[in-house]
């Protein structure tokens, strides 16, 4: 199949790149430079050329804190941008894949927020990309919109490479014990998008690690996991805290846990266990150049 794929040098980008890839598929790799997405013009262009039969929308303001003072740029990029890949997809017959977030619910609920639930985003992020589905939902005739949460892999930025880091350097660490959601690994949420591209089964999916966990549970994991690696050391003692010792400028959901019922009322492959994408992904961090 012919895939392009927006946002290809972020952490889930260059997964999802080197997976299709892999797996004999036929891919326009687009970042910044190459397809600038809230260049409407350009993304015209672009799609057009190259005309996909799929398009894997990654690229997103994703600086979650930053977007509280720079609302311009957050819907700049994850709706008008949305909007620009939405119009150009749909002008070639290309199916679309929306990468969305957990952080379009509130997080006030009990229990795991399924696919149709009312969503009620707090922050700039969250509203913005919520925009996003909204854009893709009116401008598409083949969608669909695969919320995640709380992604890590080998490429980029992350709070698993964060915390292994900061483990081996402060005497003490306090992590948020307060907030639960589900871990994903970029390379199992590839997989899942790739499978899913395959079908015509169009909606709204929520795809994370299975399980969940707290901020504070997550961090253990990370550091047990790190035990046997060799060249790395954890010093930090880990304690707990809440929300409120740890104020940042964008609100976060409380609970972000997300209930797979759209994976599994249409028969797809559900994401292995959140513990064991961890294990994988500590597994390649260690054999790569990530240990000097």
């Amino acid at each position: 199949m012919k895939v392009l794929v927006t946002g290809a040098n972020g952490q889930l980008g260059r997964d999802v790149v080197l997976l299709l890839e892999k797996e004999g598929h036929s891919v326009l790799a687009c970042d910044r430079d190459r397809m600038d997405i809230t260049n409407q013009a350009q993304c015209n262009e672009v799609i057009s050329s190259y005309h996909p039969e799929a398009v894997i929308h990654c690229a997103a303001y994703t600086a979650v804190d930053a977007a509280e003072m720079d609302i311009h740029g957050a819907y700049k990029v994850n709706s008008v941008g949305t909007r620009n890949v939405a119009v150009a997809a749909e002008e070639v017959g290309a199916k679309l894949i929306y990468i969305s977030t957990d952080y379009v619910f509130d997080g006030r609920s009990e229990n795991p927020y399924q696919e149709y639930d009312d969503t009620n985003p707090q922050s700039v992020y969250g509203k913005s990309k919520r925009a996003g589905e909204w854009l893709v939902q009116s401008l598409s005739s083949r969608w669909f919109v695969v919320r995640t949460s709380w992604v890590y892999g080998l490429y980029g930025n992350n709070f698993v490479k964060t915390m292994l880091k900061l483990g081996q350097e402060k005497p003490k660490l306090q992590v948020v014990h307060d907030q639960k959601g589900s871990p994903t690994y970029t390379v199992d949420l590839a997989r899942f998008l790739i499978e899913l591209m395959a079908t015509e089964m169009y909606g709204i999916y929520h795809a994370s690690n299975s399980g969940n966990c707290t901020w504070y549970e997550f961090t253990q994991a990370i550091f047990d996991g790190a035990q046997n690696v060799e060249g790395v050391s954890i010093q930090a003692q880990l304690e707990p805290c809440t929300t409120e010792q740890f104020p940042r400028p964008a609100p976060r959901p409380r609970n972000s846990a997300m209930d797979h019922l759209s994976i599994r009322t249409n028969g797809l492959t559900d994401l292995r266990s959140w513990q064991e994408g961890l294990h994988d992904f500590i597994r390649l961090w260690s054999e790569k150049e990530h240990i000097k």
